[in-house]
């Protein structure tokens, strides 16, 4: 078995996820650059991540999953996902965003599982928390080391693709590494770097 684990949020997706959610609140600049700040490691994930969540806050769930469902889809993911199961991967996304997001995209793409985080509502209104399997900086490493162990992949067999500092830690754990229109602080640990904004380029990499 192969394993090929994806980060959602400017990787599977085109754009970030929290941005979108920002923009009805009138607070998509103010949420968008701290968000770039925490891609760039220059902000701690997990403080960067409950700092924009609060700023949700009121925000009718609603409403954040009518946005979620609408989301622009990266070029080539389809084809991307399609690919590498026909050459035996199983395709995972982790992402630090939102299972609102997450799991109708990844159903959508035929990707076989999905780890992310849930925004917290209380009587369906945002209470601006946050929880859930992708808190940390680690927290794709964690989670990707325990997934190599419970089926039985090795770190020759995975394949990581990411845009953002979260994404460091499951670098660790693969050998082909993927900086997809990435930060700079992602490419210098990259083993493939890939600047054109269509995933289907990660196929050529593999033949």
């Amino acid at each position: 078995m192969k394993l090929a684990v994806f980060d959602f949020d400017s990787t599977l997706m085109d754009g970030e996820t929290i941005d979108f959610l920002a923009k009805p609140l009138g607070l998509e600049e103010k949420v968008a650059s701290i968000t770039e700040r925490a891609m760039a490691g220059e902000l701690d994930f997990f403080e960067s991540l409950t700092t924009r969540v609060k700023l949700l806050k009121g925000l009718e769930k609603a409403e954040v999953d009518k946005i979620c469902q609408s989301l622009p889809i990266m070029n080539g993911a389809k084809e991307v996902v399609s690919g590498l199961k026909r050459k035996g991967y199983r395709v995972i996304c982790f992402s630090g965003g939102f299972r609102n997001a997450t799991t109708p995209a990844c159903k959508e793409l035929g990707i076989d599982a999905d780890f992310s985080n849930i925004l917290h509502n209380d009587n369906g209104v945002l209470t601006g928390k946050v929880g859930g399997d992708m808190m940390f900086g680690f927290s794709k490493g964690d989670m990707l080391e325990r997934l190599q162990k419970l089926l039985g992949v090795n770190k020759e067999n995975t394949l990581v693709v990411g845009d953002g500092a979260n994404d460091l830690s499951m670098f660790k754990y693969a050998s082909t590494k993927v900086a997809f229109c990435a930060k700079p602080i992602l490419k210098e640990a990259s083993t493939h770097i890939v600047d054109k904004r269509d995933l289907r380029e990660i196929l050529k990499i593999i033949n």
